[in-house]
């Protein structure tokens, strides 16, 4: 690679493009934007009306015309051109519309995606005003964000769970020994929610609602102190709204086999580490990242399934980004390893 190949300008950034959140990192600056992966769309013109955190506060709540709708799924574009203008909007954001270069971009995505994939967010951010496009896989982000010693002769594993996906590595002298990738995450946690209210109380509840139930009272590891919550929605019988109380356990139990999918993936890629690499996790254990590990619990239950010690990031929601920003720094990582 040449070594002007990842030249240094003050517009270059790093993108964390999410399922549930893009993060926006800025050479120098770091993450000037965190908004929701969603787009308010005309159905009749398909023009873009909302994005972001005013797109988001649309979903489940448009007229007829307007859809809000989340281009990406499992940590994958669903929709080419929705994604490339949601990108163009997020860019040209942070760069308060005034692009005298266009910028390098350096993009997490997951490990588990096909080279048609990789393609398709490469040409996205092309399209969307991107002069170089690298992309990182988003365990190798997460890992380099939360400040793990990626580069030792020695295991770091890390489990970034996301909306889409969940990402699970074992990295060893900057290169992953072992990933594995599985579509159960945020998102799966949330239509649980959903499936939950509506088997348990015939209550219809939006995404937006599941979302808040997940994130104010659910756990995977009882509490010392159990939660409870008013919840609103509609009945699906009588048709009308009703209001009704859930508790933490029911929240629990809703999220219990997503959850152990999560955990089965987890022991998976132990199973799959070296013996020398294995002797290493004994004792430096695991690191957490993504807005799933804020799951009450969660690392608790990890910890007693594996038998490793876990520790949760400091700033969990901001790993991957943090990562694509360290990316954008060292230059010689970029040319050893992209």
């Amino acid at each position: 690679m040449a070594s002007n190949f990842f030249g240094y300008f003050s517009n270059d950034i790093g993108i964390d493009l999410g399922t549930a959140n893009t993060l926006v990192y800025v050479k120098d600056k770091g993450i000037v934007l965190r908004e929701p992966s969603v787009v308010a769309l005309d159905t009749t013109t398909r023009k873009v009306r909302a994005v972001g955190d005013e797109a988001k506060r649309m979903l489940g709540r448009t007229p007829g015309n307007i859809t809000a709708i989340r281009p990406m799924k499992d940590g994958v574009i669903a929709d080419f051109d929705v994604t490339e203008a949601m990108l163009r909007y997020f860019i040209r954001k942070v760069h308060n519309n005034a692009l005298r270069v266009a910028p390098r971009v350096v993009i997490a995505i997951p490990s588990g995606i096909t080279e048609v994939e990789k393609r398709a967010v490469k040409d996205s951010a092309t399209h969307a005003g991107a002069r170089d496009v690298i992309t990182i896989p988003e365990p190798m982000a997460a890992a380099i964000g939360v400040g793990l010693p990626i580069d030792e002769p020695a295991a770091n594993m890390i489990v970034d769970i996301g909306g889409g996906t969940t990402e699970i590595a074992i990295i060893s002298l900057s290169g992953i020994v072992f990933s594995k990738s599985i579509r159960v995450a945020g998102d799966e946690l949330d239509a649980a929610v959903v499936n939950y209210m509506k088997r348990a109380y015939n209550l219809l509840i939006g995404e937006r609602t599941a979302e808040e139930i997940k994130m104010k009272i659910g756990s995977a590891y009882p509490l010392d102190e159990e939660l409870s919550l008013e919840v609103k929605g509609r009945d699906s019988v009588a048709g009308l709204p009703k209001t009704i109380h859930i508790t933490s356990q029911e929240i629990r139990e809703a999220l219990s086999d997503t959850i152990a999918a999560i955990v089965d993936a987890v022991r998976t890629t132990l199973e799959r580490c070296p013996p020398e690499l294995s002797a290493d996790l004994v004792d430096r254990g695991f690191v957490m990242a993504g807005g799933g590990s804020l799951i009450r619990g969660i690392d608790r239950l990890l910890s007693e399934k594996t038998g490793l010690p876990v520790t949760v990031a400091d700033d969990p929601l901001s790993a991957v980004a943090n990562g694509t920003g360290a990316v954008l720094n060292d230059l010689n990582w970029v040319m050893q390893n992209v």
